[in-house]
């Protein structure tokens, strides 16, 4: 088993999440000025931040860096032994935290009703997979997400509850909301998972850079097992950037360690003391998403939603990126100002509320898809009924 959990990937890929940059002097004046009517603690949701620190992708594009290994997620699937399933299910989701900007840069809020969609036609072994995000609530902002890969059974239905708070030199986004993976392959075995929290340093002094905090905690509860990830930040005066350490458990009892940098290199070791290289994310095999051409996309899909936005800023015009980027949410208030009036409410398009009682999930995808009894076929058609993807 040991063997089988430590085995890293053999396709060199040099995406780095190192994230570090420095601000200009007019940028930093910006950034001061708006920083000067803050207070710590206080909620940066409703704070219109400055162009130049926003990535050129909406958040609900963002969120499908958790999807870009799926050769770990398909080995996983493949795996009998419950314990080296749920160890390469830790090391999937650990793979991802890397692929990000160099720079620190703060992804495009989604407005509501927003809707992401993309696919993958070159997992190994030919396989496709599908992922589908809508933008279901505003205040809070709420990210909810489907993810299908049909021919191995598996789903993964999540939201994202970001909430920005600024703490001086930092800002926080608190990332909440949960993820749950399914195998249908497994007696529809699930997985439920958590992620770190994003803070940005430097803003007042010093050189920006991200780094991501607390815990993050993956569990089985069918398997007993559970994982406790803790990403470590750098200390004032002493420790290390990027570093984590996580305890496996089953049933209470630690079976194993991981311990490293989450955008290097991790190490495991067992209850008997033998280490081993869990993970080396210089070596991910990547697989980049597809997504429709513009021109093909409804007008509340994401890339045809923030075109002139990205466009601008491809121009580095920050002054007609802010206008564009205004637009665009100007728009979203007077649909919610004419919704008031009107005594309605908003209904997701692709997203319907969550009736099961005690899931922290608020909306599922509205196409009933049983990764257990339906064909994939069947569950890609169903998918497809809902949302042309490709």
């Amino acid at each position: 088993m040991k063997n089988k959990i430590a085995r890293s990937e053999s396709v060199d890929n040099s995406l780095s999440g190192e994230g570090v940059e420095e601000i200009d002097s007019d940028n930093q004046s910006i950034l001061l000025g708006i920083i000067s009517q803050l207070r710590p603690g206080c909620d940066l949701s409703r704070i219109t931040l400055p162009t130049f620190i926003l990535e050129k992708k909406s958040m609900l594009e963002r969120i499908t860096n958790a999807f870009l290994t799926p050769g770990i997620l398909i080995e996983a699937n493949h795996t009998e032994d419950e314990t080296e399933r749920f160890m390469l299910i830790v090391k999937w989701y650990l793979s991802g935290w890397h692929i990000a900007p160099k720079a620190v840069k703060k992804p495009l809020n989604p407005v509501l009703g927003e809707i992401f969609s993309c696919y993958w036609n070159d997992i190994p072994e030919g396989r496709e997979a599908f992922y589908i995000a809508e933008q279901t609530s505003h205040h809070p902002p709420e990210s909810s997400y489907f993810y299908l890969m049909p021919e191995q059974r598996i789903r993964a239905d999540g939201v994202l509850i970001p909430k920005s708070k600024f703490l001086g030199n930092s800002s926080a986004a608190m990332m909440e909301g949960i993820a749950r993976l399914t195998l249908g392959m497994h007696d529809c075995e699930t997985y439920t998972v958590t992620q770190p929290n994003i803070y940005c340093r430097g803003i007042l002094f010093g050189k920006l850079r991200y780094e991501l905090g607390d815990h993050m905690l993956i569990k089985c509860e069918k398997t007993g097992l559970e994982a406790d990830i803790e990403f470590k930040t750098k200390g004032f005066i002493s420790g290390e950037y990027d570093t984590i350490e996580g305890r496996v458990k089953r049933h209470g009892k630690q079976i194993f360690t991981i311990t490293g940098k989450w955008n290097g290199l991790m190490e495991i070791k067992d209850y008997n003391g033998t280490r081993g290289l869990f993970y080396d994310t210089a070596k991910s095999s990547i697989c980049p998403a597809r997504v429709k051409t513009v021109d093909e996309q409804l007008p509340n899909e994401s890339q045809k939603l923030w075109q002139s936005t990205i466009l601008a800023l491809d121009k580095g015009d920050h002054e007609l990126a802010t206008k564009e980027k205004f637009d665009v949410e100007d728009k979203q208030r007077q649909e919610a100002k004419l919704r008031n009036e009107n005594g309605e409410e908003f209904v997701p398009l692709l997203f319907t509320k969550n009736l099961a009682d005690g899931d922290d999930i608020p909306f599922i995808i509205k196409a009933r898809i049983d990764v257990a009894s339906d064909s994939p076929s069947t569950m890609v058609s169903k998918l497809f009924d809902l949302h042309r993807i490709k």
